[in-house]
């Protein structure tokens, strides 16, 4: 196990959380408050993303597959992801009339945002054995918690107006540090994070051959054994956790009326128990087993998303929400590692892409879930929130369904 490149691989994570909650935070903000774009289109910029890794994902993670270019498609996607959040950053600062093209380099910034997890998560298979997969995943998972957390922290002063550096002042004030800081702590990654030698399967891949063959290579996946159930489980509960997630500051406004300073402070709770939670499950996986562990985190939103909706007590709704933070953070430690031991290793690159698209997928038809809900029992006024933070149980419920049908390989260390 090489420790360098954990150590690497760990802190990629922790710079590019920097930038996107920042930008996911003040982007929004900036282009629908200030600039009055309605909320349809800053939401549609997700959508074209989606879009966009759909059509090419899968296929250059084939490619990577074949060749052994994985380490350079991610270094190559990763400059391109720094260079359309300059350029976000350029035109919010210095020209703000220009929306269109912060909305169009913000599209190709979260596009290759996404498109690096492909690459990204699938070198955990490399970086150490398997009887560890679970602890590193969550190793991984705990620097992006923690940048979440340090990207805010920094970010604050600029956002208050307490700092000024150029251009337009205001929200357009976070994007700069934040992106220059990502860049300069990606870059040991880029420089030094050495992957061992792959052997390619062919010396000459064919885009056009890989199009064609693209569907019939998605059926070829999901025949191995658990992917198919482990990517439609996948689909559901994480439809349920991120809708959640996405309409949680939506809930605290309309269920409890609390203010912004509130608001920040629960967050900033829930990224440091999601920390906590990820490091934690990680090395418990490793000892009871991946489906074990999964099959109890998931379990328990079962239980706190209904206790969410119950609680008139505020205080009591803060510690489900802590709960909810900890198992939040070990959702993503343990399916990563799931992940990593189901898929065969000379798919890794084109399985991860489907794991991130079904990260992608979810985000569109949760937020769908959440709406239909909300709209059906409008008559309920602020009720109709806890209905449908409630009925994000199902979707778990259903995960959990196919889950049970898979099995997975256990590694070495595990405690039976």
């Amino acid at each position: 196990m090489n420790k360098k490149n954990i150590f690497l691989w760990t802190l990629y994570d922790f710079a590019n959380s920097i930038t996107t909650i920042v930008f996911f935070l003040y982007f929004s903000q900036w282009l629908v408050i200030d600039k009055g774009v309605p909320d349809f289109w800053y939401n549609m910029i997700f959508t074209a993303s989606s879009v966009l890794l759909l059509v090419t994902a899968p296929v250059l993670g084939s490619v990577a597959d074949k060749t052994g270019r994985q380490q350079t498609y991610l270094n190559g996607i990763t400059v391109l992801m720094f260079i359309s959040f300059l350029l976000v950053t350029v035109i919010a600062l210095f020209f703000p009339q220009k929306v269109f093209l912060a909305v169009l380099f913000f599209v190709l910034a979260n596009y290759f945002y996404q498109f690096s997890f492909v690459f990204y998560n699938a070198l955990l298979r490399y970086i150490a054995p398997p009887e560890k997969w679970g602890r590193i995943s969550g190793i991984g998972q705990v620097g992006n918690w923690v940048g979440q957390i340090i990207g805010l922290l920094i970010t604050l002063p600029f956002a208050s107006g307490a700092v000024y550096l150029v251009g337009e002042a205001g929200r357009a004030q976070t994007f700069l540090p934040a992106t220059m800081i990502f860049f300069i702590l990606a870059l040991p990654m880029l420089l030094f994070f050495v992957l061992p030698k792959q052997q390619a399967v062919g010396s000459k891949v064919s885009l056009k051959e890989e199009y064609t063959n693209y569907w019939s290579q998605f059926r070829g996946l999901v025949s191995s054994p658990g992917m198919g159930y482990f990517l439609l489980a996948y689909f559901f509960f994480n439809d349920a956790i991120l809708t959640a997630s996405n309409n949680f500051p939506i809930y605290l406004q309309k269920v409890f009326n609390v203010s912004d300073g509130t608001k920040s402070m629960l967050l900033l709770g829930i990224l440091a128990t999601a920390a906590v939670g990820a490091f934690c499950t990680g090395w418990v996986a490793d000892r009871v087993g991946l489906k074990r562990t999964l099959m109890v985190v998931l379990s328990s939103y079962i239980i706190i998303f209904p206790a969410l909706g119950l609680a008139s007590n505020f205080t009591l709704f803060v510690i489900f929400t802590v709960l909810m933070g900890f198992m939040y953070g070990s959702t993503w430690a343990v399916t990563r590692a799931v992940m990593t031991a189901l898929c065969p290793k000379e798919k890794l690159n084109f399985g991860f892409s489907f794991y991130t698209l079904a990260e992608r997928v979810s985000t569109l038809v949760g937020p769908l879930s959440w709406g239909l809900v909300t709209a059906l029992f409008v008559g309920l006024g602020p009720t109709r929130y806890r209905v449908a933070i409630t009925a994000m149980a199902v979707f778990v419920a259903i995960g959990i369904f196919f889950l049970r049908k898979i099995e997975i390989p256990e590694q070495g260390n595990v405690v039976l």
